[in-house]
């Protein structure tokens, strides 16, 4: 029997696009008209910028084996754990990420315009806040909704001389909400469904 023809692939390129939002915010309607969501993010969900190399969304599945002295093979697998993240490294190095970084930290202003002054304070651990993490594809054919989240990876930043430059590192563990799933992934139009 020949084979048949294989299928292009439906790609899916560039980095796309962060939103942040505190919790319990409103998630977008997406609307799908033309095989492309049409809908706004609400304004709650703010844009996060550049990041360094992209974001990256992971879903890792633990099983353990269910084992019978009778027998050398496992006789079931057993879902015994799930972690799911999503880790990028904002490029706009400001106050208000670092915060945000650090789930929650206490963020002071005094002055204005050119007196203006920021004093950033780390939360005390075991108060930090966590948030909503939202993704869209650049061609509006894909989101991701991450609906509670806390960064736990190390804050380290890098001060080198140019042309590298200091970025915010993030790694966000997804935790079960009050009610539903982790997460969502939302796709539009039949192409990539």
């Amino acid at each position: 029997m020949a084979n048949g023809t294989i299928a292009r692939p439906n790609l899916m390129e560039d980095p796309g696009f962060l939103y942040w939002a505190p919790l319990g915010t409103t998630v977008p309607t997406s609307t799908v008209v033309g095989s492309v969501f049409t809908d706004t993010w609400p304004v709650a969900w703010i844009p996060l910028g550049m990041t360094d190399a992209g974001s990256t969304v992971s879903s890792s599945l633990t099983v353990s084996e269910v084992d019978a002295a009778e027998s050398i093979d496992p006789i079931a697998y057993r879902t015994t754990g799930r972690a799911s993240s999503v880790t990028f490294a904002l490029k706009s190095f400001t106050a208000t990420n670092l915060a945000r970084a650090l789930n929650g930290a206490t963020l002071t202003v005094t002055g204005a315009t050119t007196t203006t002054m920021t004093t950033l304070v780390p939360p005390t651990p075991g108060q930090e806040v966590r948030c909503m993490i939202g993704w869209e594809s650049v061609d509006s054919t894909a989101r991701f909704i991450g609906f509670q989240a806390i960064n736990s990876g190390d804050i380290s930043v890098a001060m080198q001389k140019a042309p590298a430059n200091a970025n915010i590192p993030f790694t966000l563990n997804l935790e079960l909400p009050a009610s539903g799933a982790p997460y969502n992934w939302i796709f539009a139009g039949t192409s990539r469904g």
